[in-house]
């Protein structure tokens, strides 16, 4: 079924029990990824063997961060976020994404019955999805845009193949897609989140990039240790500097990764404002941070914090003609 819009409007008297049944298609397997069920749970072995056994199953890390480029480029650092996961007693995940291709000032659900991957499908859990429609507060997306959006869809092998390989039958899934929204908009989300955060038998994966860098994404942020950030798309880079680029992206990378260790919303927020830094899920990472403060807030949890395991460039920028996205991975224990 299509709608007419990519968001569907709200409506009190629609919910899924009158929908088809709809299966996502594997979209982007076969270009971002291997649409061979072999070829693929290969590489995702060789990439999860490849974890130092440091990072294996963390007791209580049920959240974690990871990055949703295509798998040449983002898989072996995702491999360090999922080893981390703590599958244990596990009855769904959440997967939180960011929306690149339409607006979207809120939150929005999948009305699919599964998401489609080349190891096997994963079930949509329908009746918490129409839970959290029921608050008001979420949209509906049309097939067309979950069909068409990859920040979801690049954590669907790795979620079906951890989650099938610690329980006989694979739990399923919550996807929801998280659009630009406000910092208190942000908060709210989370106080929604938080009951099923406080679930141990929930997980949550964040799905996120970091920093976009060069011309093409229209940020060339540079900052040469202690001088003042300068754009060099606006001014070239000074003789003098002795900061290679890719350095400097690894330092505001490092920033921002330092702040969602801390743990503030705010702070986080705060760091985005001022630096602009092109983290595209960075609305997804504070609905999470959000609704840790709550449970915080609550007593509900013991640790609640993020740590970072793993952090990678997709080239090394040495000259503002380059450019480089980043990848990091991270988990937190609940």
């Amino acid at each position: 079924m299509y709608l007419s819009t990519a968001i569907a409007p709200f409506s009190a008297s629609i919910t899924t029990a009158i929908m088809p049944k709809l299966i996502r298609e594997a979209s982007h397997a076969g270009s971002w990824y291997s649409s061979s069920k072999n070829t693929l749970n290969n590489q995702l072995d060789g990439w999860l063997n490849a974890v130092d056994p440091s990072c294996y199953k963390i007791e209580g890390a049920r959240v974690i961060i990871g990055p949703h480029a295509g798998y040449s480029y983002s898989g072996p650092s995702a491999a360090w976020a999922y080893k981390s996961l703590d599958t244990s007693n596990i009855k769904r995940a959440f997967i939180l994404g960011p929306s690149h291709h339409v607006y979207l000032d809120k939150c929005a659900l999948s009305r699919c019955s599964e998401y489609e991957t080349p190891l096997g499908n994963l079930k949509i859990d329908r009746e918490t999805t129409d839970k959290l429609y029921q608050t008001g507060e979420f949209a509906w997306m049309d097939i067309g845009t979950d069909t068409d959006e990859h920040s979801i869809e690049m954590h669907l092998p790795y979620t079906y193949k951890i989650l099938s390989e610690s329980s006989s039958s694979v739990p399923p899934i919550v996807p929801i897609l998280v659009g630009a929204i406000t910092t208190p908009n942000e908060a709210k989300f989370g106080k929604i989140l938080a009951p099923y955060l406080a679930d141990p038998e929930n997980i949550f994966i964040v799905s996120s990039d970091f920093c976009h860098w060069g011309t093409r994404f229209s940020f060339t942020y540079y900052c040469d240790g202690p001088s003042e950030p300068i754009h060099l798309a606006r001014q070239p880079m000074p003789a003098e500097a002795e900061t290679p680029i890719y350095a400097s992206i690894e330092a505001l990378d490092g920033e921002g990764m330092q702040l969602i260790e801390d743990g503030s919303h705010k702070a986080f927020a705060d760091y985005l404002k001022r630096t602009k830094n092109t983290i595209c899920g960075r609305h997804p990472i504070a609905v999470v941070l959000a609704a840790i403060e709550e449970l915080k807030a609550q007593g509900k949890t013991n640790d609640g914090k993020f740590k970072f395991v793993k952090y990678a460039q997709s080239s090394k920028v040495k000259s503002a003609r380059d450019s480089s996205v980043s990848y990091a991975s991270a988990y937190a224990c609940i």
